[in-house]
């Protein structure tokens, strides 16, 4: 199996997520791979890059702490807003520029500050060229 290249449409799962989101890339680096921009460890950004995980379920996260509390401490899940303070944690040796970012690869991760560690499932990329 060939070693597909993360792009936009990835799909990625959170572990404290109740749902899969999707990875958006913006083309500024123009660099398309299979008719989409490729990703790099930069494309982190929550909300631009990093969609939500539908509810939350971290103990960490102040809403859901507050949501609990409020029912009168039965675990409520919280719509996901991820925070993602720092890039994408780089799976083996990067070994390909995209601009000013090393390629991201699958085997990358990302951590948000509520506890959870997000990943990639599915690389986005459908196809590749054998010469």
């Amino acid at each position: 199996m060939a070693n597909l290249q993360v792009c936009a449409g990835a799909t990625l799962q959170c572990s404290f997520g109740g749902g899969p989101a999707v990875l958006n890339v913006l083309p500024a680096n123009r660099t398309i791979v299979g008719g989409a921009p490729a990703a790099t460890l930069l494309d982190s950004i929550p909300i631009v890059n990093i969609t939500p995980f539908a509810m939350c379920q971290s103990p960490t996260n102040p809403v859901v702490i507050e949501a609990t509390a409020a029912a009168l401490g039965v675990f409520t899940p919280m719509p996901c807003v991820p925070l993602t303070p720092a890039p994408w944690i780089p799976g083996g040796a990067p070994t390909l520029m995209i601009g000013a970012g090393p390629a991201l690869n699958a085997q990358s991760t990302l951590l948000c500050a509520w506890g959870g560690v997000i990943k990639v499932v599915q690389p986005g990329q459908t196809s590749t060229l054998v010469p």
